[in-house]
């Protein structure tokens, strides 16, 4: 291959977006959708959205060979729930399997079994069980923290602690967890040398990719693949304002 082609050729998977959907609670029904909660009903409408638009969505796990392919199709996106809520058992994943999508699921591993502790509403979150009765090839499992910290309020001793406790709960009960993670409340420290720090206990674990919010679509490959920008659905989204999103990110006059 010539130089400039070359050139051309990285250009081109450079230019190629990448929106991260990042949802949280599902309910039953409109009046309680609100914030980071959505109704089941929105919820259909923005997963029919992509089926019907012909959105092609993948797991992180699939990153790697398409940015080696230099094949990410035009329309993709990765669709993501925070917090393994049991709700998102009774309605995302059935609507997951229905319109054929794969989306990734966070574990902050403390509360496996348990409620959100860190929230007012105290939702229930799935047992080991439930999380192993997803199907692979339509749910991927990564990491939510083990206690749902925010990381940039933590010391790297706590943080390396953070990372010991989630894998001894993977091993311990023999969950498939990729190597994703994704930050409670989006945040990590951003200045050095604190932020450098962090990502080299990143490293060290050998998480591939992080996950902040930034409300921007990605362009792929990243340009860090520890300040990956998610793009934060609302309760209060309509279908206008999701379409939107999934192709600008966050625009200022929302």
């Amino acid at each position: 291959m010539s130089k400039s082609n070359h050139f051309a050729s990285t250009k081109l998977i450079l230019m190629s977006r990448l929106p991260i959907l990042m949802y949280h609670n599902v309910c039953a029904d409109l009046s309680s959708a609100k914030n980071l909660t959505i109704a089941v009903e929105t919820l259909e409408q923005h997963f029919k959205f992509l089926a019907d638009n012909d959105y092609k969505t993948f797991h992180f796990s699939e990153l790697e060979a398409l940015k080696k392919n230099k094949s990410l199709p035009k329309k993709s996106a990765i669709i993501t729930f925070d917090d393994v809520y049991v709700n998102q058992l009774e309605f995302a994943y059935p609507l997951l399997e229905k319109y054929g999508l794969k989306a990734s699921f966070f574990i902050p591993f403390a509360y496996v079994n348990g409620m959100d502790l860190w929230n007012t509403n105290l939702e229930n979150i799935m047992s080991v069980e439930q999380l192993k009765s997803l199907n692979s090839e339509v749910v991927e499992l990564g990491l939510h923290s083990f206690k749902h910290k925010k990381y940039n309020e933590l010391s790297n001793e706590e943080v390396i602690q953070d990372f010991e406790s989630c894998q001894q709960f993977i091993y311990e009960h023999k969950l498939e967890v990729h190597n994703v993670l994704a930050y409670p409340y989006g945040k990590f420290p951003r200045k050095n040398p604190e932020k450098f720090t962090f990502f080299n206990t990143l490293n060290n674990f050998n998480i591939a990719y992080g996950l902040r919010i930034g409300n921007r679509v990605n362009q792929f490959p990243f340009k860090n693949n520890y300040q990956i920008q998610r793009i934060d659905i609302k309760g209060e989204d309509t279908l206008a304002k999701f379409k939107l999103k999934l192709r600008y990110g966050k625009l200022r006059l929302f």
